[in-house]
């Protein structure tokens, strides 16, 4: 697996049921870190409402990930919304549900619908993409080199992140992770050429 797919920038949906009405928020994210200042930037933001629910899911192996209810019944509120990101298959994705209560009770089956459809509604209205996992390689090796480098970089097409060149050359490139085999085998047949 060396591509995923995600959400390029922040989506909003909303969804109403019996006067309650939910505003769901889809954002990429890369890290816990970033989804804990995000869930309390919401909470802050929206003090008034009865409930700031959110399921995440980070990296591209989609383990790392996590569903809160905020004080709905237990798996009525966070299981749902990962249900949407997993049904998806999305990841680098936070999505918050904001309820407001509208005076009559939902039941537990009333929302899980509510808070399905409301993260529905985000991912709906996202732009997905996809995104791949790159690796990096860092090397060294002699000038007189420099024409079999840059061919096999021309041939294999890896972004160059650094190079510098003098009496001895070193640079970094990052490609596909599937793709990382063959560059690194064409690399190490080159003269004078060391792989840090």
């Amino acid at each position: 697996m060396d591509a995923y797919r995600t959400i390029r920038a922040l989506s909003e949906g909303t969804y109403s049921e019996k006067r309650s009405k939910f505003l769901a928020f889809a954002m990429p994210v890369r890290s816990v870190d970033e989804v804990k200042l995000l869930v309390a930037e919401y909470q802050k933001k929206y003090y008034d409402a009865r409930h700031v629910c959110y399921a995440y899911m980070l990296g591209a192996e989609r383990l790392d990930f996590r569903a809160n209810d905020n004080g709905e019944p237990s798996g009525t509120a966070g299981k749902p919304i990962l249900g949407q990101i997993n049904s998806n298959e999305l990841t680098d994705i936070l999505i918050i549900v904001v309820r407001y209560f509208g005076g009559v009770k939902l039941g537990t089956s009333g929302l899980i619908v509510a808070y399905r459809m409301a993260a529905a509604e985000a991912i709906a209205a996202a732009e997905i993409i996809e995104k791949t996992v790159d690796e990096d390689i860092t090397f060294h090796f002699e000038y007189p080199f420099m024409n079999d480098v840059m061919r096999i970089v021309k041939e294999e097409n890896p972004e160059i992140v650094s190079q510098s060149y003098d009496n001895d050359c070193s640079m970094t490139l990052r490609i596909r992770k599937d793709s990382m085999p063959r560059l690194k085998a064409r690399l190490e047949k080159v003269s004078s050429l060391y792989i840090q």
